[in-house]
């Protein structure tokens, strides 16, 4: 049994961080509170006010965090029990981790190692479908968050959710505003936002360029999509949509992402037909009957095995996310 010591629980925060969130904006703070306990706060200064103003994306990259410090500290012998301190949106305080000796499992390095490794990587995939039964597998993988994922596989609902991204990116490129908060965020600074090489588009096999949320130039373009025929496409969902169900959401997809990680598989996400209120509510409507909160769409393929690396994208000092 391994007991928590200040070095594990700082080991823990420092891996936590290389989790993924919005714009690469890091938006979280960390507290070592006594002998065995961590409580994870929201660093408002770095909640993006024009295309996040509720703070929706800001719970969910602070949920990936959380999870990422839970999958840390089993890797590394210790037990987690977590409570989350609020559903108010605005409340810096988002959840208290208490830890416990336990055993580390059988796998703890591959674990370790998968967070380490972890990147998202927006070039285009392979055209390698992925089967609907590894979307289900993945999607039981990051089950019990109390948010779920759903392989978006039926034909309708997979052409409605294209044209609601579409739309979305449309509504989004037209907005100076929005266009320039996010333009910030590409070569920010040395410990976070998105390296430039990693913002570009990705030449399509099918000619033209394939747009991201950071190319909002190419949606003009109708031989780009978003989404190719081959990607596998995922919906986080949740019960509520508050910041509880955020964070909840925010677990899952660190969840799922570390397994996609390690079963080969690359994820990118698509929160931009969330960010719109007229597609985030089309989505809701028109692709899950009012029976579900959408929280984030994912887009899920293989990347091609000879591709060259990626620049990894920076990190905050431990000294700056970790409070005294």
């Amino acid at each position: 049994m391994t007991m928590p010591t200040r070095e594990r629980l700082v080991r823990m925060v420092e891996l936590a961080c290389r989790a993924p969130s919005v714009h690469n904006s890091q938006p979280w703070l960390w507290r070592i509170a006594g002998e065995a306990t961590v409580e994870l706060y929201a660093d408002r200064t770095r909640q993006l006010p024009i295309a996040d103003p509720e703070g929706r994306n800001l719970a969910i990259s602070c949920g990936a965090a959380l999870q990422h410090a839970q999958e840390v500290a089993r890797a590394l012998g210790m037990s987690t029990r977590v409570d989350l301190t609020t559903s108010a949106p605005g409340h810096d305080l988002l959840a208290r981790i208490q830890l416990g000796p336990a055993r580390a499992p059988a796998d703890a390095a591959e674990r370790l190692q998968a967070i380490e490794q972890r990147c998202t990587d927006r070039r285009r995939f392979t055209s390698w479908p992925v089967p609907e039964a590894r979307l289900t597998k993945l999607a039981e993988a990051a089950s019990g968050w109390g948010a779920y994922a759903i392989p978006v596989t039926d034909v309708t609902a997979r052409f409605r959710a294209e044209l609601l991204l579409e739309r979305a990116m449309t509504v989004q490129a037209a907005d100076p505003g929005l266009t320039a908060e996010q333009a910030s965020w590409v070569a920010h600074s040395r410990v976070d936002g998105v390296p430039a090489s990693n913002a570009a588009p990705a030449t399509s096999e099918r000619g033209g360029e394939r747009p991201n949320r950071f190319s909002h130039e190419n949606t003009d373009n109708r031989g780009s999509r978003a989404l190719e025929g081959s990607d596998g496409l995922m919906a986080i969902c949740t019960g509520h949509d508050d910041q509880s169900s955020w964070l909840r959401a925010g677990q899952a997809l660190g969840d799922l992402w570390l397994h996609a990680a390690r079963d080969g598989l690359s994820i990118v996400p698509l929160s931009q037909v969330i960010e719109v209120p007229e597609t985030r509510r089309g989505l809701h409507e028109d692709v899950f009957a009012g029976m579900a909160h959408p929280q984030l769409l994912l887009r899920v393929g293989w990347q091609e095995i000879a591709r060259t690396t990626l620049p990894r994208t920076p990190r905050r000092q431990l000294e700056d996310v970790l409070l005294t």
